[in-house]
């Protein structure tokens, strides 16, 4: 049996942080939380969407959405992001406010190199070449390690089977080490291919050293 736990959930507090930050005895905002996530992830998929932050005070939301293209989402004199917001607010009825923050680095997004890879295999792209790029490109940027994982019917084979790429270190038990973690399918002719991605940024040793990683404390 499997004793794996997310990296990201494990290390909340001390490396990373929440991504919704509010307090309540009800659980209609938690459920307003998980609604509002997933119509986002639908209605910008094709955006190269992060990660959403959710802060909620009185009778207010503020949404953070971090994005490789942000000025697709924002559009042409912000008429997108007061689109959204309508959209948002048949879900709550709270005021909405919406802030679009760009990813200077996306070749150091766990996420958005899952996604990335997924859109290669879909596109049938050889998925060596593909992760063997995406390794190269955040080597690059300077990451102490990267790994990437993945699983299903690679290249259409009868039996499914899983793959392991990594350079550098991951130091899944040390709970200082800014890791980035994230998890996304491929939805192949053949079957669905998994994709994991973790990512090793170096060690935050304080608060002040989160803030500065852009994250939302």
């Amino acid at each position: 049996m499997g004793q794996k736990v997310n990296p990201i959930s494990n290390r909340l507090g001390i490396s990373t942080c929440w991504k919704s930050i509010w307090y309540s005895e009800k659980f209609n905002q938690l459920k307003e939380d998980l609604e509002i996530r997933k119509y986002l992830n639908i209605r910008l998929a094709q955006f190269f969407l992060s990660s959403i932050y959710i802060e909620r005070k009185k009778y207010q939301i503020f949404i953070t959405i971090y994005s490789s293209r942000p000025a697709i989402i924002i559009g042409k004199g912000g008429k997108e992001i007061e689109r959204l917001k309508q959209e948002i607010n048949k879900i709550t009825k709270n005021k909405i406010n919406i802030n679009i923050v760009e990813v200077n680095r996306p070749e150091l997004d766990a996420l958005l190199i899952a996604r990335n890879l997924a859109n290669q295999i879909e596109n049938r792209l050889p998925y060596k070449k593909a992760i063997k790029f995406a390794i190269y490109s955040a080597l690059r940027k300077n990451v102490e390690g990267i790994k990437i994982q993945i699983s299903g019917r690679l290249n259409g084979t009868e039996m499914a089977r899983t793959e392991f790429y990594k350079e550098g270190r991951i130091p899944f038990s040390t709970f200082r080490a800014n890791i980035d973690y994230a998890a996304y399918e491929a939805q192949t002719t053949y079957g669905k291919i998994g994709i994991k991605v973790w990512i090793m940024k170096g060690v935050v040793y304080s608060k002040k050293e989160l803030y500065l990683l852009k994250k939302i404390c």
